[in-house]
């Protein structure tokens, strides 16, 4: 007998009719002869809604309100999902993230777990109920309800498999698996049948919507076996683990993108030692995410640098960046937007010279000029113009070979983590 957790996103419940056809496939794993853990977000666009009833009432309501009213989606999921499975003749009992012994840090709107107590799963498990948690939620020690901000209900999937020992955890999706790029823009992209912790990481940092970084480094922290599978089809899906079985003459993995990228740029800054650490301390204390770093030389003692920030921290980071023009002079900061971070991702890649060679004629030839580059031992990334990213990212797919004609991509609606 295995011990799965199945997760489920808000569209794959985001009606009652699909609440229907998700409790079946839960009971049907169960008749398998498993025991079964489920992990649920909110339906459809519940927590959307949920926002924008909160905005009408107050622009910037607290964070410690806004967690209260957000957990609501998930407990409604949970509740009707439990009534499902009833009704289909078998046991469940849903709990809240705190009835499941998940325990956080004390922040609101992104807040970590820090430990999970699952006595309560495992008794409701040796009743043969079929347990199901919402997702996306815990409680402090302090007992103050918080919710684990963007990918949430995958983490909490993920920390609740590590948490009882599952076989495995299986996150239902809008796709049928892990793709060698995103398949709405490449039709002929390559579903993997396995793919490495690494190189699922960095795809997911990367612009890969399919899983959330946090969720992967959860699973590759503790070595749970991550499966992503589609909530519409019956197909095998991506497996996720240490080591990834490599396909002959597949150096890269897969090809990521992502449209949330400014560049900022920050001229005739004096070169002396300790400068740039000012300037990024200044940053990171301010909460904002620095990416790529390029200095472009060095000319009577001062230099010009460029850094790539979110669009969502672009004013955020240029108020930082005049607060402090008195201790780290500079001559003047712009920023350039429309620019997206094309990025290929392969473990291959360490061993193979000539792949970073390879991405640069590859976007030269669709007549796109490269601004700015970072590279790992497992990825190069590009920054470039946003109008003809497709155009690379296809142009991309044929370089390195992972073109397949016989790739069908079977898809649903967009979905909510």
């Amino acid at each position: 007998m295995s011990l799965i957790v199945m997760k489920f996103g808000g569209s794959s419940v985001g009606s009652t009719e699909r609440m229907g056809r998700v409790a079946q496939r839960i009971v049907d794993r169960k008749l398998q002869g498993n025991r079964v853990v489920v992990v649920v977000s909110a339906m459809g666009d519940t927590t959307d809604d949920l926002i924008d009833k909160a905005n009408e009432i107050n622009a910037n309501p607290p964070a410690r309100e806004m967690d209260m009213l957000l957990t609501t989606g998930e407990q409604i999921s949970v509740a009707l999902l439990s009534m499902a499975i009833h009704k289909l003749g078998h046991s469940a009992k849903s709990y809240t993230g705190w009835q499941a012994g998940i325990v956080t840090e004390d922040v609101h709107a992104k807040a970590r777990i820090n430990d999970i107590s699952p006595d309560r799963i495992f008794k409701a498990l040796d009743e043969e109920n079929i347990v199901i948690v919402a997702g996306f939620q815990g409680m402090t020690e302090s007992g103050e309800i918080t919710t684990l901000g963007r990918g949430g209900s995958d983490t909490t999937a993920v920390a609740l498999a590590a948490a009882i020992n599952a076989d495995v955890c299986e996150i239902y999706t809008d796709v049928d698996g892990v793709y060698s790029t995103d398949p709405r823009v490449v039709k002929c992209a390559r579903k993997l049948d396995t793919i490495s912790y690494d190189e699922m990481l960095e795809l997911a940092h990367l612009g890969a919507a399919v899983l959330h970084p946090r969720a992967v480094e959860y699973a590759k922290h503790n070595k749970v076996n991550l499966v992503v599978r589609s909530s519409f089809t019956n197909n095998e899906g991506t497996l996720v683990r240490e080591e990834a079985e490599m396909e002959q003459g597949m150096v890269v993995r897969g090809i990521a993108y992502d449209k949330n990228v400014v560049r900022i740029s920050v001229l005739g800054v004096e070169d002396v030692p300790g400068v740039l650490a000012r300037m990024f301390g200044a940053l990171a204390g301010n909460g904002i995410d620095v990416d790529i770093i390029v200095q472009s030389g060095v000319q009577g003692g001062k230099a010009d640098f460029s850094f790539t920030v979110s669009n969502a921290d672009r004013a955020k980071a240029i108020d930082v960046l005049a607060s402090i023009k008195s201790s780290v002079p500079y001559r003047e900061v712009s920023y350039e937007e429309g620019l997206v971070k094309v990025s290929i991702v392969g473990a291959g890649m360490v061993s193979n010279p000539g792949v970073a060679a390879t991405m640069f004629e590859a976007i030269s030839s669709v007549g796109v000029s490269i601004k700015m580059v970072s590279t790992s031992e497992i990825k190069v990334s590009c920054v470039i113009a946003a109008d003809k990213v497709q155009d690379v990212v296809r142009a991309l797919h044929t370089a390195y070979g992972l073109d397949t004609a016989d790739s069908v991509f079977v898809g649903g609606p967009q979905e909510r983590r």
